[in-house]
């Protein structure tokens, strides 16, 4: 039997017991980033090994190797470091140094010769691999495929969108995309980007590449179908740009769960997902 004396306030010992907070994860209010730190650690899709997701000055998402490595060890071209959830490809003058991981990806091929410490690290990354591959724990992302568009509905699953001077490759249809915004109960935000009574954008026939200066390659195809955000004000392309429906760009204190999920458009890397037919059926309303 067991003693049915009521619960005090300290140990067996006589140490008082001292409940435990939960303490909720928040952002600097002088950090570039929003994103929570518990929020940029994921598995690469090519190798299954884990990495680190920093956003750089110029919004573009870079993963990098979770470890920092000895500076000695990396070469200077290839040194980052981590400033206020910001990535910069420099070297900060530490004896530490963080490296991306594409640079030791074992699926990848490297251009330049690794020195040994690097290449050994290499060389465990695909021992992991090869573990995970054999008990089925991962599975390599297969090569993107552009879903068959019907006559009748044609309806781009990762449309190309325009905003701030700039082509994007949407990772969904675009009333699909979800704010990346933490809620008050810790959850990501459910409610959709382009969400009821906000101005919606066009969809449109433009040339495949911007061609400005004519520096880059012409496609066969003259026009594709983008969805132009360009004459909506900068505070809403902003809103766009950072994933965030009405609600939670007007906090700017709300922390985000997840990266934002554009891709730069490039015209020779995702023709795949070139769609030539203006969408119609479900996109009419936004013609």
């Amino acid at each position: 039997m067991h003693p049915a004396h009521p619960s005090s306030g300290r140990h067996w010992d006589g140490t008082p017991r001292t409940p435990s907070r939960r303490r909720a994860l928040r952002v600097a209010a002088d950090s570039p980033s929003r994103l929570l730190r518990i929020a940029q650690r994921g598995p690469c899709r090519d190798c299954g090994n884990r990495v680190d997701w920093h956003t750089t000055i110029t919004r573009r998402v870079i993963p990098l190797h979770p470890v920092e490595l000895p500076t000695a060890i990396v070469p200077e071209t290839n040194r980052w470091h981590v400033a206020s959830g910001i990535a910069h490809h420099a070297d900060d003058g530490t004896s530490w140094c963080r490296i991306s991981h594409p640079t030791l990806c074992p699926t990848h091929t490297t251009p330049q010769s690794l020195p040994p410490a690097l290449d050994a690290l290499r060389r465990r990354l695909a021992l992991h691999t090869r573990r995970l591959l054999d008990t089925g724990v991962f599975t390599p992302d297969k090569p993107p495929v552009a879903d068959p568009a019907t006559p009748g509905d044609c309806r781009p699953a990762r449309p190309v969108v325009q905003l701030l001077y700039g082509r994007y490759l949407a990772a969904r249809p675009v009333e699909d995309i979800q704010c990346v915004a933490q809620t008050v109960r810790r959850t990501r935000c459910p409610h959709p980007v382009l969400a009821p009574g906000t101005v919606s954008g066009t969809w449109r026939l433009a040339p495949a590449t911007l061609d400005r200066a004519r520096r880059q390659l012409t496609l066969p195809a003259a026009d594709i179908a983008l969805y132009d955000l360009s004459q909506l004000s900068y505070s809403e392309q902003l809103r766009w740009r950072t994933q965030h429906c009405p609600a939670h760009a007007a906090a700017p204190s709300a922390p985000d769960l997840a990266l934002a999920e554009w891709e730069p458009f490039d015209p020779l890397l995702h023709h795949v997902f070139l769609a030539t037919r203006l969408p119609r059926s479900r996109y009419q309303q936004h013609l």
